[in-house]
Formats: structure tokens, C-alpha cells, sequence
């Protein structure tokens, strides 16, 4: 398989069902520094993020941490949760879930046990950050979806889930404080997110 930096990869048919194209992904030999998901009916293959990406991840937990509800855990790392009711499976920049959710032998994590995503977007899965998965986090009830944007370097924060996506989203520059709203009820300091 050849991979293209910054350009993700599809693959799948129309024809696939969501179990197949699950099971391609878990037989897939994703080569070091992509991560595959499912996305509207393909399977996209795209590059880690750039490494000062590590640096604001890491902000964003150690701000979350203290914060968290009872029993969850945040994290960030290549963990594929599904959402199969929307026939998606994402490896979310950043996750919150109760401890529950990955006491399993399944490579598949519930999607609805997340209480909070955060996506860093990259050139090549920007759009899918912004359209897509605002759309399948918020029918999925995820209670918070932070968006990232590190091309215009601004965070958007998603609430009040729906089966339309989220009715609320507040947007700060990165350098300004942005509200993470329940269950979190919080303040996330933007000032380090910006490119080196």
C-alpha cells in the first residue's frame, strides 16, 4: 500500500457492509504514523499528526483532567470507537469515556460512551473534522466535541448533542479561554496551541 502525506486514502465500495469494512480495517496493515478510519462508507487512511500536535494534546488533558466525571478517563492515542448506527468508526485526536468502555477484548470501542472528543484538524481530514463528525458526535449524544483548527488556529467547542449534530458551538481564537461546558463545566486555556 502506498500512502500519500497529507492526503488521505479511501477505500470500500458501496456494496460493503459497515461489519465488512470493519473487519478490513482490523486486517489492515496500517503503516507507521497513519491511522484508518470509516467515513461515510470508506475506509480513509491518513498521516499522524504533525509532532507539536503532541504538545497541545497533551495541554488539553492535563486542563480536562481535573475535571473529569466520576469514573472516566481521558486520553489521546490510536483507540477506534463505533458508531454503527451512523456506520462510522473513528480514532478520535482525544477522548473522555467511562472506565467501562474499554474493559473489553474488542479493538472496537462504544462511540456513545464518550463524554467528550477533541479533533486536531490536518490538511488532509479538515473537512471530515468540520462536516462529518460534528454531525455523527452529536447524534451519537456526545456531550462535548472540541474542533481544533490548527490551519486557522481557532477552537470550537460543540454542546447540547441532537439528532442533527450539537444546537450550541462557541469559537475563540487560539491565546483567548474558551468554556467547556457540561459535564466538564471548565475553562480550556488556548495560549500554547499555536504553531512553533
Amino acid at each position: 500500500m502506498t500512502v500519500m502525506a497529507e492526503r488521505p486514502m479511501t477505500g470500500g465500495t458501496e456494496s460493503d457492509s459497515f461489519e465488512d469494512l470493519l473487519r478490513t480495517l482490523d486486517e489492515l496493515d496500517v503503516p507507521d504514523g497513519y491511522k484508518a478510519e470509516i467515513i461515510r462508507g470508506n475506509i480513509v487512511v491518513s498521516p499522524w499528526s504533525k509532532g507539536y500536535y503532541l504538545d497541545v494534546m497533551e495541554l488539553v488533558c492535563e486542563q480536562l483532567r481535573p475535571y473529569l466525571p466520576a469514573e472516566h478517563r481521558i486520553s489521546y492515542g490510536p483507540f477506534l470507537y463505533v458508531f454503527p448506527g451512523s456506520e462510522r468508526a473513528y480514532g478520535p485526536d482525544i477522548h473522555v469515556a467511562h472506565r467501562r468502555a474499554s474493559r473489553i477484548s474488542s479493538t472496537h470501542l462504544d462511540g456513545e460512551a464518550l463524554s467528550f472528543v477533541a479533533e486536531l484538524t490536518s490538511s488532509s481530514t479538515r473537512d471530515d473534522d468540520m462536516t462529518d463528525k460534528v454531525e455523527v458526535y452529536g447524534r451519537a449524544g456526545v456531550p462535548v466535541y472540541l474542533l481544533l483548527d490548527m490551519q486557522e488556529e481557532c477552537a470550537t467547542v460543540f454542546s447540547m448533542p441532537s439528532a442533527k449534530g450539537y444546537k450550541s458551538s462557541d469559537t475563540k481564537p487560539f491565546g483567548e479561554k474558551l468554556g467547556i461546558p457540561a459535564p466538564f463545566d471548565c475553562v480550556l486555556d488556548t495560549t500554547d496551541f499555536t504553531a512553533p
